[in-house]
Order: C-alpha cells, then sequence, then structure tokens
C-alpha cells in the first residue's frame, strides 16, 4: 500500500463523476471504517514511536518518516472505542487533512474499494460512535462506517476562527447586512467552520449536510420563484458528502439555468494540488483549502462585493 497515491491520474477521473475510492481498515472490534482514498498518503508498518508528554491521549506519539515528524493518532481511542493494545502489528495510514499531515493507527488495513457517491448515506442519528462519523455504505453485505476525521481532529487541535487583524474591510458589515450564503458539509465541523468566519463578516447561513439535499433547497427555492442570484452570495461546498459529492453538485448547479450564475467555492480537506487541477473541470469559482480563517474571510468578502455590484445598498 506504500506510495498510494501514485495512481493519482487514474483516480482523478473520478472527479465530476460522484464517485470515489475509499480505504477500509478495522480498529480494535470487529467493525469495519474506512476514509476517502485522495487524503492518504501512504500506509505502513507500525513504526517506532517516539512518545510526547502531556500530549492528548488519542495521540501515542510521534514518528519520523521521509524528513518529517508526524503525530501517531491511535483512531480507535479517539472515536471513543477501546485503545488498541497490541500494537506490534498494526498499520499507520499517512493522510493529509487540512493542509497538515499526520498517521493513523489502525489494528488492519483491508482493502480500496471503488463506490458511487449515491451508494453513500448518512449515517443514523443517535448516539455513540455515530457522533464520529459522516457517512455509512456496504461492502459485500457488510456495513463501512465512514469516519470524520475533522471532527477527530479538531478535537485534537481545536481550531481557531479567530481573524488575523486587518483581514476585515472597514465597510464589510454595512455591505453584508441580510447577505445570506448556503454551506454544504458533511462534517458539522466544517459547517461551524464557515459559519464561524461568516459571522464575523456579517454574513448569516443556511446549513446542508449533502449535496444532493443542498441541490433539492435550491431547486425549491428556484421553483417558487426566488432569485438565486439574489437570495445567496455564494455557495460554499465540501468535495466529499454522501449521496453527492460538492464536484457532482458544481456540475448540477451549472446546468440549471436558474442557478448556473451562483458563485461556488469548493471548502475542502482534501488534497490542494489534486484540488487546484479540477476547479476548472466541473466550474467552481473558487478553492479554499481548510482550514484558513483569513483566507476564507478574505474570499466571502470578494463575493460580497461582487454581490453589491450587482445589488447594491438601498
Amino acid at each position: 500500500m506504500a506510495g498510494i497515491l501514485d495512481t493519482v491520474d487514474q483516480r482523478t477521473q473520478l472527479v465530476g463523476e460522484n464517485r470515489l475510492e475509499i480505504l477500509m481498515f478495522q480498529l480494535s472490534r470487529g467493525q469495519t471504517f474506512a476514509i476517502n482514498v485522495f487524503k492518504i498518503q501512504e500506509v505502513q508498518q507500525m513504526p517506532k514511536l517516539t512518545v510526547i508528554p502531556d500530549s492528548h491521549p488519542a495521540v501515542v506519539g510521534v514518528t519520523h518518516t521521509r524528513g518529517r515528524t508526524i503525530p501517531v493518532i491511535d483512531l480507535s481511542r479517539a472515536i471513543g472505542m477501546p485503545p488498541l493494545t497490541d500494537t506490534s502489528n498494526c498499520n499507520v495510514i499517512i493522510a493529509e487533512y487540512n493542509m497538515t499531515i499526520q498517521a493513523f493507527m489502525v489494528k488492519s488495513v483491508d482493502r480500496i474499494i471503488n463506490l458511487n457517491w449515491g451508494d453513500i448515506l448518512p449515517p443514523p442519528k443517535g448516539a455513540g460512535r455515530n457522533h464520529y462519523l459522516t457517512a455509512i455504505t456496504r461492502v459485500d453485505g457488510k456495513v463501512v462506517e465512514v469516519i470524520d476525521v475533522e471532527k477527530v481532529l479538531q478535537e485534537i487541535s481545536p481550531y481557531n476562527s479567530a481573524l488575523s487583524e486587518g483581514t476585515l474591510d472597514d465597510d464589510i458589515h454595512s455591505l453584508s447586512d441580510g447577505l445570506m450564503l448556503l454551506s454544504v458539509d458533511d462534517s458539522m465541523v466544517g459547517i461551524a467552520q464557515v459559519e464561524d468566519t461568516a459571522k464575523q463578516i456579517g454574513v448569516g447561513v443556511y446549513k446542508c449536510q449533502d449535496g444532493a439535499k443542498a441541490l433539492q433547497m435550491l431547486q425549491g427555492w428556484a421553483n417558487s420563484g426566488e432569485d438565486l442570484c439574489k437570495k445567496l452570495v455564494c455557495v460554499v461546498t465540501d468535495a466529499e458528502m454522501p449521496e453527492m459529492d460538492g464536484y457532482m453538485l458544481t456540475a448540477e448547479i451549472r446546468k440549471d439555468p436558474r442557478l448556473c450564475d451562483l458563485p461556488v467555492i469548493l471548502h475542502t480537506s482534501l488534497s490542494g494540488s489534486f484540488n487546484k487541477a479540477m476547479v476548472e473541470k466541473v466550474g467552481c469559482d473558487d478553492f479554499l483549502s481548510k482550514f484558513e480563517p483569513d483566507q476564507l474571510a478574505s474570499t466571502l468578502q470578494k463575493w460580497v462585493k461582487s454581490y453589491r455590484e450587482k445589488y447594491p445598498v438601498d
């Protein structure tokens, strides 16, 4: 599994086709979990660890690989399951999220499988580890649970949504008064990041947790006669979501003459270099890596100003 992104050129063909590949693995019990292959750099046998005093309980140490020092997270413990005890035969999945690299310790790695996002469903409502899931699917008749890694990382190292001094324009609140955007993300952490930043600009947020529901919401507004370009400053969407991903959502928005002029911002923890190459393919107006509040704020301000050029303050 080392060098899992060696075939990334083949995998980019999935973009805009509402498909993804997941890496399946096991934790402390028999249940199968997964994360998106695009976030993975490589899989290794359990390396030698250096323990870091006073670190988060789920961080079991750091490893040194390819000239980098990478924190290693016991993913089982991080999502509220029993910690992995016999780690000698474990694997670590090295992945990039939100422009940081970390390794997730798992009991064993299963395989990679190609799926349609339509086969990926939101997790059932309830307590327990569902709190740490973004989606579920079935493979060979067995349930596979897709982990909300953004939530795991946020709990280990909470994000800071405070804006740097000078980020906000002096007149932005007078321009943004009464304006709304639509945030689409299967992770409540992702939605909270957008909402916290938008609030500091003065923009309100409609929320939706998958692309299919977001499209239904937009089309419902359009069916009722609303001018979507006047109703919304922009749509801020994650890339990977159950039922319909952000790429397909963007493509569907561009197909609908009532929606096609809506600005769409791709806001994702997936690899920046990968997404920047794909933005033009699906018609996104902007691409942002999670989570850079200053960059997000600057981009939102740009679209507020663009909105006010078309619809000046009375």
